[in-house]
């Protein structure tokens, strides 16, 4: 998939980034910023009621706090981080998002080497339990387990050090042309080279 039939949406202030595929849409932001989210799906023709599936990267509440603005999308997170959700646990979470109880949903519990809509699921445990990236050969989606220019994702927050350790070397291994993290800027080109940055930090 070219990186340009992904739509890239900055994160507002705390806000995750979002990436807009088709009619699917990956993070949601915090709930906070409805309103940015809502006017910048707009400007690319979308309406919260046209996206079909929303797939979470991990539970933390700056990626999943929007998730009850798609009442027709079907919701899609790692089975470990959906026992988060569904037990509405702040610190897996990372704070309480669930007076909207349209958080609380998952409707697909994904693993590792699942496919949806393209893309590999790779779990990356580490910033999460259940965090993913989603891969499609040439495409990283890496939600907050690394990030452009070497930095990779605290484990402070229902984390752990050496899973995010080993999950980014597990990145290295690919030959990623773009990276879409969750938070920052992308990387269109070379994209290895700044995973291999990242797993440099350890």
């Amino acid at each position: 998939m070219s990186s340009n039939n992904i739509v890239f949406i900055q994160g507002y202030h705390i806000d995750s980034n979002y990436y807009l595929i088709d009619d699917m849409l990956v993070d949601t932001g915090s709930g906070y910023y409805d309103d940015y989210l809502i006017s910048q799906l707009e400007k690319h023709g979308v309406r919260p009621e046209d996206i079909s599936l929303v797939v979470n990267t991990h539970c933390h509440f700056d990626h999943m706090g929007g998730n009850h603005l798609f009442e027709n999308a079907e919701i899609a997170v790692h089975h470990l981080d959906a026992i988060s959700i569904r037990n509405k646990d702040d610190l897996g979470t990372s704070m309480n998002v669930f007076d909207n109880p349209g958080n609380l949903r998952v409707d697909i519990e994904l693993k590792d080497g699942d496919k949806i809509r393209g893309f590999e699921v790779i779990h990356t445990p580490g910033h999460t339990a259940g965090g993913i990236c989603l891969w499609d050969g040439v495409n990283l989606i890496s939600g907050d387990t690394v990030f452009s220019h070497g930095g990779v994702g605290r484990f402070d927050i229902g984390g752990n050090y050496d899973d995010l350790k080993q999950s980014v070397h597990k990145l290295t291994q690919l030959d990623a042309i773009n990276l879409f993290p969750g938070h920052g800027p992308i990387v269109e080109g070379n994209a290895s080279k700044h995973i291999k940055l990242s797993y440099s930090q350890f």
